[in-house]
C-alpha cells in the first residue's frame, strides 16, 4: 500500500511512520511521498534523510482549489493519505478524489477539543483526561469516523506543552499501528457520509 503523508511542521508523526517503516512495523504499507504546504518545514528534511520523495507545494498566493488541484496531482497513485501535522483544512473538492482514504491524527479524544491547541483547550476546560484520536477525514474540522483513541490523563501542574508531549508519545505509537492495520485489511475504510 502506497502512503502519501501531508505535513506542515516539525514532522514528529512523520518520523514515527518512517521509523516504523524502517523496522518493518509498517509493512505492507510504505511511504511513497511526503508533501508539505510549508516549503521550510523540518518534516521535509526528515523525509529526504529517509530517502523519501519530498515535495513542497506552498499554499500561499494560491486559491484553495488551485492548491488542492496541485495536491491531487502530486498524490496520484497513493492508496492512503495520512495527515501528520498538516495544518490546512481540506475541502470536499479534495476529499472527493480520495473518498474514505484520508486519515488524520489529532491530540484530543474527539469529538472533544477539535481545532488548534487541543491540549490547551483540555487544560482550560478542567478535563481529567485527554488523548489522541486517529480518524477518517471528512469536510468538518477534526470530524469524521473515529478509527482509534488512546487516553492520556491530565495531571496536576500540566501545561499545554507537557500534556502535548505525553500525547505525542502515544500518537507516535498509535498512528503507525493504524496505518499498518489499514494496509493489512484489518481496518476497512469506508467513505465518510
Amino acid at each position: 500500500m502506497n502512503v502519501g503523508v501531508l505535513v506542515s511542521g516539525a514532522g514528529t508523526n512523520l518520523q514515527a511512520l518512517l521509523d516504523a517503516e524502517a523496522t518493518g512495523e509498517l509493512a505492507p504499507a510504505q511511504i511513497s511521498l511526503v508533501v508539505s504546504n510549508n516549503p521550510v518545514a523540518p518534516a521535509l528534511a526528515r523525509a529526504t534523510a529517509a530517502g523519501k520523495p519530498a515535495l513542497a507545494i506552498d499554499h500561499r498566493g494560491l486559491e484553495r482549489s488551485a492548491f488542492e488541484d496541485l495536491l491531487i496531482a502530486a498524490l496520484a497513485g497513493v492508496d492512503l493519505i495520512v495527515l501528520a501535522g498538516f495544518m490546512r483544512v481540506l475541502t470536499p473538492h479534495f476529499l472527493a478524489r480520495f473518498p474514505g482514504r484520508v486519515i488524520n491524527t489529532h491530540p484530543s479524544l474527539l469529538p472533544a477539543f477539535p481545532g488548534l491547541d487541543a491540549p490547551g483547550q483540555a487544560i482550560a476546560a478542567g478535563a481529567r483526561e485527554s488523548g489522541v484520536t486517529v480518524h477518517v477525514v471528512d469536510a468538518s474540522v477534526d470530524g469524521g469516523p473515529i478509527l482509534a483513541q488512546v487516553v492520556v490523563p491530565v495531571v496536576t501542574g500540566d501545561t499545554p506543552a507537557t500534556l502535548h508531549a505525553r500525547i505525542q508519545h502515544e500518537e507516535h505509537v498509535l498512528l503507525p499501528r493504524i496505518v499498518r492495520e489499514i494496509a493489512l485489511g484489518q481496518i476497512v475504510l469506508a467513505s465518510p457520509s
